[in-house]
């Protein structure tokens, strides 16, 4: 059909599963990839670009791409500290909205989380918050947020806290019903076939996913 798709955070959980997910999509024939180094992946489809998140001036012939999918994110462990989280979560996502909305991509689609809120006192569902905040004002054609919960897989890090979460979480969550739904946790895999799904429907506007609605998306 000659679509093409742009993925920033393909060596990540939901990032790697998108990434699976748009290779196999009929719909795109090329799929462009920002990644820091270079994965182990040769595909027909797939078009590796080595770019640093912070100069992506330098990938500015890959943001006409008819959908642009976000899945960055780390955690301030991992970076050490939440000025380092912010720009990771917020910074380099809106430089990427801004870069999809000046070349009219087709439509962008973030990976946010379950409690984004821009007044919540969790730094992590702040930020969040502010992050789907601030890429609505951007003149986008199309927006798509999802909000996952607990997102299982394995991970390339060990992350405690959802280690710990999983082991009380997964075992309840046949339990979960009705309003407790969004509160299930959701494997990465689910989530990355309903980012792709998304990216070819026809909607408009701006389109908010929580995470019960990623789960029956996905699992269609």
């Amino acid at each position: 059909m000659n679509r093409s798709a742009l993925l920033l955070g393909a060596s990540g959980l939901v990032g790697g599963e998108c990434l699976t997910a748009l290779l196999a999509e009929e719909s795109f024939d090329r799929v462009h990839a920002l990644v820091r180094r270079t994965l182990a992946l040769d595909h027909p489809k797939l078009i590796q670009h080595p770019t640093s998140f912070d100069d992506l001036e330098s990938t500015s012939t890959v943001w006409s791409s008819d959908a642009v999918f976000c899945c960055l994110g780390t955690t301030i462990k991992k970076v050490g500290s939440q000025e380092v989280f912010r720009k990771v979560d917020h910074g380099y996502p809106l430089a990427a909205a801004r870069h999809a909305a000046s070349n009219k991509a087709g439509v962008f689609l973030l990976i946010s989380a379950l409690g984004a809120n821009v007044g919540s006192p969790v730094f992590y569902n702040r930020i969040k918050g502010e992050t789907e905040r601030d890429l609505k004002k951007l003149d986008l054609r199309r927006l798509v947020i999802l909000r996952p919960s607990l997102i299982l897989g394995e991970r390339k890090e060990s992350r405690a806290g959802e280690m710990i979460a999983r082991a009380f979480m997964e075992p309840l969550s046949a339990l979960m019903v009705g309003g407790l739904r969004r509160y299930r946790p959701i494997h990465a895999r689910t989530i990355g076939r309903a980012m792709v799904k998304m990216s070819v429907a026809e909607t408009i506007g701006t389109t908010t996913l929580e995470s019960e609605q990623i789960e029956a998306l996905g699992k269609e």
